[in-house]
């Protein structure tokens, strides 16, 4: 995650599709937004909690950043209330981008073979392609 330091004064975008864990969890934060160039936007396609929210909406607001593109959310759905939806500079779209017929179709037998694979004390597979 250093790298990711270097890394953002330099970014036109940063684009978020990590997994949210320890490491991850607000992986962008006030800090690493005062990092990102005013004329840079933020993508996040991740999970919602990698990004301080509350930091985003400041930086936004205050043209810290040029703009965000975001199809997740701390809490979802996004409250009517937030300032997100007031902003010309962002676009918030669904998180629905993995779902296809073929995923549709498939879900079930991935979740069968992830339970079974809990009942045998394995390990889930979290990324297949379908």
């Amino acid at each position: 995650m250093s790298e990711l330091k270097l890394l953002l004064p330099e970014a036109d975008f940063v684009a978020l599709t990590c997994p949210l864990n320890e490491e991850t969890e607000r992986l962008v934060d006030a800090q690493a937004l005062g990092r990102m160039k005013p004329s840079a936007h933020l993508v996040n396609v991740a999970r919602g909690r990698v990004v301080d929210e509350a930091a985003l909406v400041e930086a936004l607001a205050a043209r810290r950043i040029a703009g965000a593109g975001i199809d997740v959310t701390v809490e979802e759905p996004l409250a009517a209330t937030s300032a997100l939806w007031r902003m010309e500079h962002v676009l918030i779209t669904p998180h629905t981008a993995g779902e296809t017929r073929r995923y549709q179709d498939n879900v079930i037998e991935i979740l069968r073979d992830n339970l079974g694979r809990l009942w045998r004390g394995e390990e889930p597979l979290r990324n297949q392609v379908v």
